[in-house]
């Protein structure tokens, strides 16, 4: 693994939407419309870690309404209907006036590697694509959508705690 700041430096995490804060599934009914199941659990982390000082912000290649909503009910920044994750987080670097090397990416599948390569900090479910695994400086014991954002909460909650000691 690569060298990196400790983590009391991130300032932005973005968040790929299926497979994180999903389960990677769909259900679609008889007229076409989706819907995806999420965890409570992590609505409360994204809140805490807001608390926290921290932006965050999901990138995801989904068109769908779901996922609209789902950022308008955390109230967090969303950037979707994504092909290319790297040039759109660093564009939104640029805009937020923070360095690369002060992000985490929470990403599970092959289309978030090229953006996780570029950013400071690299986080992943446990049942991320193995080359997404290999690439994570952090993994969660959770599968996606089964409470990873809550668990990355907890571990930041306890460097910030260790760090004002």
């Amino acid at each position: 693994m690569k060298q990196q700041k400790p983590w009391e430096h991130i300032s932005l995490i973005v968040y790929d939407f299926d497979g994180v804060m999903t389960d990677n599934r769909v259900m679609v009914d008889q007229h076409g419309v989706e819907s995806v199941m999420v965890n409570r659990g992590d609505g409360y982390g994204i809140a805490q870690i807001k608390k926290m000082g921290i932006l965050q912000v999901i990138i995801s290649t989904e068109t769908n309404e779901v996922v609209k909503r789902r950022a308008e009910k955390l109230q967090i920044d969303i950037i979707h209907g994504v092909e290319d994750k790297r040039s759109i987080l660093q564009n939104y670097c640029i805009e937020q006036k923070i360095a690369l090397e002060n992000v985490l990416f929470l990403g599970n599948d092959l289309n978030d590697y090229d953006a996780m390569m570029i950013t400071g900090f690299r986080g992943a479910p446990a049942d991320a694509e193995e080359e997404i695994l290999a690439i994570a400086d952090w993994i969660s014991k959770s599968n996606g959508g089964y409470g990873v954002i809550r668990e990355l909460y907890r571990k930041l909650s306890s460097i910030s705690q260790i760090a004002r000691r």
